[in-house]
């Protein structure tokens, strides 16, 4: 929808890969949605959900096994994206390297995009 011919609208990096097709088998399901919703201290979150179905309007992408929706509200503001997942001494989860995030809030959590892309209240 709002991607570039081809150019995947996100990358995932080989421990993001194995995590989602890990994820994927594990429940049987068609991949994960990934999106953004209005929250946080920043202003903007990101959700994942797992997918059984994806709706016509997602934006697919697979790489090696896996598989993430984008749905369509989250786009513009996950175009050249990077996902991750990572683990450490005291957590392990998914993480965005999204260059069009302008802020983030201190814990990490939420997120903020330039004014021009954000959506209106």
């Amino acid at each position: 929808m709002f991607g570039i011919p081809g150019k995947q609208a996100v990358t995932m990096t080989p421990k993001a890969v194995e995590q989602i097709a890990r994820l994927m088998e594990a429940g049987g399901h068609a991949g994960l949605r990934i999106g953004i919703k209005k929250g946080g201290c920043a202003g903007m979150e990101y959700t994942m959900d797992y997918v059984d179905q994806p709706d016509a309007n997602d934006e697919i992408v697979e790489q090696d096994g896996a598989r993430v929706m984008i749905a369509p509200m989250a786009q513009m503001f996950l175009f050249g994206t990077e996902i991750d997942y990572e683990v450490s001494l005291l957590e392990s989860g998914f993480k965005f390297r999204n260059p069009n995030v302008v802020d983030a809030c201190g814990c990490g959590e939420s997120i903020k995009f330039d004014e021009r892309l954000s959506p209106q209240s």
